[in-house]
């Protein structure tokens, strides 16, 4: 089975994280997405940045198309939250008829993964930006959860953040009320910190990667379990 990624160009983290949690039998392929306005994962430009991502998707998919993947992933959750939930439907159309295979984006990833866990309040830790965390919160109260906490990242670049880091995110936005925690950001490195957050917090945790991949294997129709990265990924198969 081949996944086929689209990836910001300066995204240095999705390839060795999702190598890290894939099952045996799923190969990963990238392609990059070119943008020319500023520092990759900086936090001036990044709205602006992001947008432009959207502009290179056609050179990146015919690139893609090569390998012949069985399923795409667009792996930038933030273009999700400034297009917004209302776009997100226009969004994936576009996305597979570009790529003419079975494509999610991990905003979409992740609301199957919530509804899959049975989460419907949320604890939202962002990496971005104001103006994009607002975003990612207005998108997923749109998506009709309810955000009933929410810790930003105040980092001058996502690119540059580590594991602890964004373990000391994860908890520091939690709150009790919420069912699950949520870390956004295919930027932000969580694969190995989704355990540890879930028994520390005791509730489920998911992360922009372990809902992609997560999404991946429904898409696949592969039900193994993949241990090591939360419940998501180790628990049963969604039905069919």
């Amino acid at each position: 089975m081949r996944l086929g990624v689209l990836v910001p160009a300066g995204n240095p983290t999705i390839e060795p994280e999702l190598y890290r949690m894939a099952p045996r039998g799923l190969t990963i392929h990238f392609a990059r997405l070119d943008t020319l306005a500023g520092e990759p994962g900086g936090a001036d430009g990044m709205e602006r940045r992001t947008l432009g991502y959207l502009e290179s998707l056609p050179s990146a998919t015919r690139s893609l198309a090569a390998v012949q993947p069985d399923a795409v992933v667009l792996a930038h959750t933030a273009v999700s939250y400034l297009t917004g939930f209302a776009g997100e439907p226009g969004l994936l159309a576009r996305l597979r008829e570009l790529t003419g295979r079975p494509s999610f984006t991990a905003a979409s990833a992740i609301q199957a993964a919530l509804h899959h866990l049975d989460a419907h309040r949320l604890a939202l830790a962002t990496p971005y930006p104001e103006t994009i965390s607002t975003a990612g919160r207005a998108f997923w109260t749109a998506a009709g959860f309810a955000v009933v906490a929410h810790r930003r990242l105040d980092t001058p670049n996502i690119y540059a953040e580590n594991e602890q880091r964004a373990y000391e995110l994860g908890r520091a936005a939690d709150v009790s009320e919420a069912d699950a925690l949520l870390i956004s950001g295919t930027g932000l490195p969580t694969a190995g910190i989704i355990d540890r957050l879930e028994k520390d917090l005791g509730k489920p945790v998911v992360t922009s990667q372990a809902a992609m991949l997560w999404q991946t294997l429904q898409l696949l129709h592969t039900g193994e379990p993949v241990q090591g990265y939360g419940r998501l990924l180790s628990g049963p198969a969604a039905p069919r």
